[in-house]
């Protein structure tokens, strides 16, 4: 009777542990219906996905403008942040480096500067300055395949411009491209109307330079050597030719604001009672000493 009994609670439990399974079966295999439905769904959501973009492909849009020398995550013209550093100069024979008898100018007078102020490895890319350039000469070259490369390339970028617009158009002193003071401090020939009347067109010139360089190269630090009088020695200049070059560098200043990238750099105070000092013989371009000057500020102006 014992074992009957023990035998029957045993069958129960076994009848009791089949349905259990049974009915949690019935569930797991509902799950698994629900699953595999959600995965075909996915898949054959996918699969039209890549028909369509097969058909009608949506990619990015290709910028086909010159590349910006910004490094990603670098603030505009922050040199701090690099190891090495590549230079550019464009512009007048300021920018050449017209009257130093060494050939160095500022151009190559600031890179030694600043990779002895540094530490760090400067590179001068090339030197675009040209003789008599002005800024009606400059604006095409900025849009020359060559000259948009190498500022491109550059970290930093020197530009010097405008003294041609102002002093020789003008014409104010006659028998030389340059400018030559005659021996009893009068100048030849002289209108200095002329001089202010050549100010309005080439200030606006100016500015579309500035603007142009910052668009071939918006992450490279922009430094513009401003202007100086090199006739305030002249008696009949030095009113005129300080009010041309301040009304000048104020024009170029205008746009030079507005970026945190771009640097005027004033030489006016410089050479404005040394020119017997800084300028060379032409009385018109700095010497050794005058682009060392200017070079000082250069660097000056970047750390």
């Amino acid at each position: 009777m014992f074992m009957y009994i023990t035998f029957t609670e045993t069958t129960v439990q076994i009848d009791l542990w089949r349905d259990y399974v049974l009915s949690s079966s019935k569930w797991i295999w509902r799950i698994i219906g629900i699953l595999s439905i959600a995965a075909t769904l996915l898949l054959i959501a996918g699969f039209a996905y890549a028909v369509q973009d097969i058909n009608h492909p949506q990619g990015s849009k290709l910028n086909l403008s010159a590349p910006s020398a910004q490094p990603e995550g670098t603030a505009p013209g922050n040199i701090d942040q690099k190891k090495e550093l590549k230079a550019a100069v464009i512009g007048d024979s300021l920018a050449k480096g017209t009257g130093d008898s060494t050939g160095s100018g500022f151009a190559r007078r600031s890179v030694t500067k600043l990779a002895e102020a540094t530490g760090k490895k400067v590179t001068l890319l090339n030197n675009l300055g040209i003789n008599g350039l002005t800024t009606s000469g400059l604006l095409p070259k900025l849009k020359e395949q060559g000259t948009r490369y190498v500022l491109g390339e550059a970290d930093i970028i020197l530009l010097s411009i405008g003294g041609n617009d102002l002093f020789q158009g003008a014409d104010l002193l006659s028998g030389s491209q340059t400018g030559t003071a005659t021996n009893d401090g009068e100048a030849a020939d002289l209108d200095p109307d002329e001089l202010l009347e050549a100010l309005p067109q080439a200030k606006k010139q100016l500015q579309q330079i500035l603007e142009q360089v910052r668009k071939i190269n918006p992450g490279a630090l922009i430094i513009y050597v401003g202007l100086y009088n090199p006739f305030g020695d002249v008696k009949d200049l030095k009113v005129a030719g300080n009010q041309a070059v301040s009304e000048w560098n104020s024009a170029a200043l205008t746009v030079i604001n507005k970026y945190d990238n771009m640097t005027l750099v004033p030489t006016f105070d410089l050479f404005q009672h040394q020119l017997n000092k800084y300028l060379s013989t032409d009385h018109f371009h700095p010497n050794d000493q005058g682009y060392e000057r200017i070079a000082e500020r250069i660097v000056q102006g970047m750390l």
